[in-house]
């Protein structure tokens, strides 16, 4: 009886990790089947993007009314967006495939640049007359090696997932034909494409610029302490970095005996200006408010020769304050000249802070006299807008430009808004949702 019972339990036993195994085999292949047509899906939709760019390119090139222009480039750019948003979801990240990528990102640069143009103002020239057949050409290029991958794909029933199997292996596929075909691909844009990338080129944003001499590692530690009120017992460990980019580093590694962490911080070699700092130390219980934190920061920044600073914006994670102060010249906002900042709400201590973005735009200006008025940029504002604060302000618009603005500050509903009207044009150069 006893020998029954066992045998129906062990049979029940295998019967149900047979299912259970029956079952987990069933829903990895239900989710390799998801991927693989979701591969598929990408690929296809890539190529029928392609043929679109091609057309609609060549499309623009055959115009002659520059109110037609505009909405053609525009729909190029978001050809162009849709074409990298499949690329992101193919299976390349192990194979190199960043100058197509690149390729495809200039393009759509361009495009969105000369589309929002008023192109009545400023017509296309003869470089980007040029520089749209270059395109147009190396579109069809694309286009073309893309489409003998499609139909092989198609003609072979070939699989992305054993693409990816063999990216993530370097083992050789079967058949690999669509390895070979983006490969192709990328060789055809690094080969051919070199003077369009060159034309599509816009001046690197971002990059620090500073002035003054080259300074030692003995120095930039000298200024870290300085910076960070070390004590004497810190110890500092100093590397140079970024010897193959315009701006030189110092990286520093901080040791004190009292904290289990470290503070690392960049150092520009030249000039010496502190780039960056994070400490991150355990913040203990709040002690002091976020408005008393961002007057902290205030005068931090004012007693390292910041001037001219001012608070735009302040948020609290847990017991920290996240802060961004601007440049403020004759009451008008420098927004471009930013500095972030962390300060623990424990002690007050700045725990975080980069001068990246201040340090890329920071210059001497002269700020214009606005064109248009207050009232008249307030005009151009949805009437929907209650108003509720008003300034000048010079931002970096979508061209990549420094322009002055009106800014206005007004609540539609439950939500409110930050509007920047160019004081010259009228044109609403930039809406955000705060």
């Amino acid at each position: 009886m006893l020998r029954a019972i066992l045998i129906g339990i062990l049979s029940i036993g295998v019967v149900s990790v047979g299912f259970w195994g029956y079952k987990e085999h069933q829903e990895k292949n239900a989710i390799l089947i998801n991927a693989e047509n979701s591969y598929q899906r990408a690929f296809h939709d890539l190529a029928y993007e392609m043929d679109l760019l091609h057309d609609k390119i060549g499309t623009t090139l055959a115009m002659n009314s520059r109110s037609s222009l505009s909405p053609a480039l525009a729909e190029v750019w978001r050809i162009t967006s849709q074409a990298r948003s499949d690329v992101g979801q193919l299976p390349l990240t192990l194979l190199p495939f960043n100058k197509t990528e690149d390729f495809l990102a200039k393009i759509g640069e361009f495009s969105y640049r000369t589309a929002i143009r008023d192109l009545e103002k400023t017509p296309l020239n003869d470089k980007e007359y040029n520089t749209l057949k270059q395109l147009y050409s190396n579109a069809a290029d694309i286009q073309d090696e893309l489409r003998k991958v499609q139909g092989l794909v198609l003609k072979n029933n070939l699989r992305w997932m054993d693409v990816e199997l063999a990216l993530a292996t370097d083992e050789k596929p079967n058949d690999n034909t669509i390895i070979d075909g983006f490969k192709t691909v990328e060789k055809n844009v690094e080969n051919d494409f070199g003077p369009t990338f060159a034309s599509l080129e816009t001046k690197e944003k971002g990059t620090v610029k500073v002035l003054g001499k080259n300074i030692s590692k003995k120095k930039a530690e000298e200024i870290a302490r300085d910076f960070l009120g070390l004590k004497e017992s810190a110890s500092i460990k100093t590397e140079e970095t970024g010897k193959k980019s315009d701006v030189h580093i110092y990286s520093l590694t901080i040791k004190q005996p009292q904290s289990k962490s470290d503070i690392n911080m960049d150092i520009t070699k030249k000039g010496g200006y502190p780039l960056w700092v994070m400490n991150n130390r355990e913040i203990n219980k709040q002690k002091i408010s976020l408005n008393e934190a961002s007057t902290k920061g205030l005068k931090f920044l004012k007693d390292h020769k910041f001037a001219n600073m001012e608070l735009y914006e302040s948020t609290q994670y847990d017991n920290i304050g996240v802060f961004t102060y601007v440049t403020n010249i004759d009451n008008v906002r420098i927004y471009p000249e930013s500095i972030k900042m962390k300060i623990a709400l424990d002690d007050g201590s700045i725990v975080g802070f980069s001068a990246k973005d201040y340090l890329a735009t920071n210059k001497e200006r002269s700020i214009p006299s606005p064109a248009l008025s207050v009232a008249d940029a307030r005009k151009k504002i949805n009437p929907g807008v209650k108003i509720q604060e008003e300034r000048q302000a010079m931002i970096v618009n979508d061209l990549h430009k420094e322009v002055l603005c009106y800014e206005f500050i007004g609540t539609m509903g439950k939500d409110t808004y930050q509007i920047f009207i160019n004081a010259d044009s009228g044109i609403e150069e930039m809406v955000k949702k705060l």
